[in-house]
């Protein structure tokens, strides 16, 4: 699985209530949620951010509250992943769920700047940076998460299982 997009870069412990303000949470539909994604810290965000872009941070990324929407209304302004030194343990897991890359590297977050043009290769575990033609290693997905990340979530993920062992079931 290949992503390629521009940098948006920001800086340590980016938290949920920055993603997305509370005072926005009204609504739960996520594509009238996405002109509020980063607003606080980036009100130039939602209007610059291109499908398939990618967010670079510091570490801490994703702390604060729980919520779900942080994770569910970064996906739905278009990154196709976050790329970041570190991330909250809650955001890391709700991305996955999501089906969000959420890639650990701490050189990726140092050498990475606001438009330069990465391209991930999210099975070898590799971020080439084309504009300053470097590579960054991440790790890799165990294949369960990367099956979750293809089939762009978890319910998707258990639904495609459940489908499959009613075929087995059929088939017995």
């Amino acid at each position: 699985m290949i992503l390629q997009g521009t940098a948006h870069k920001y800086g340590d412990n980016i938290d949920t209530d920055v993603i997305i303000p509370a005072r926005y949470l009204t609504n739960s539909v996520m594509e009238e949620l996405v002109p509020y994604c980063m607003s606080d810290i980036d009100p130039e965000f939602a209007g610059r951010v291109k499908k398939c872009d990618v967010i670079v941070a510091g570490s801490n990324f994703g702390c604060g509250s729980s919520r779900e929407h942080a994770p569910a209304v970064i996906k739905a302004s278009g990154i196709s992943a976050v790329v970041a030194e570190s991330f909250a343990r809650i955001f890391y897991r709700n991305s996955i769920n999501i089906g969000l890359p959420i890639l650990q590297s701490e050189e990726a977050s140092r050498r990475i700047r606001t438009g330069d043009e990465l391209k991930i290769d999210l099975e070898q575990g590799v971020i080439f940076n084309q504009t300053l033609n470097e590579e960054y290693a991440v790790e890799v997905f165990p294949p369960f998460i990367m099956e979750i990340i293809e089939k762009g979530g978890l319910m998707n993920y258990i639904a495609g299982k459940a489908q499959a062992s009613a075929i087995s079931q059929e088939e017995l």
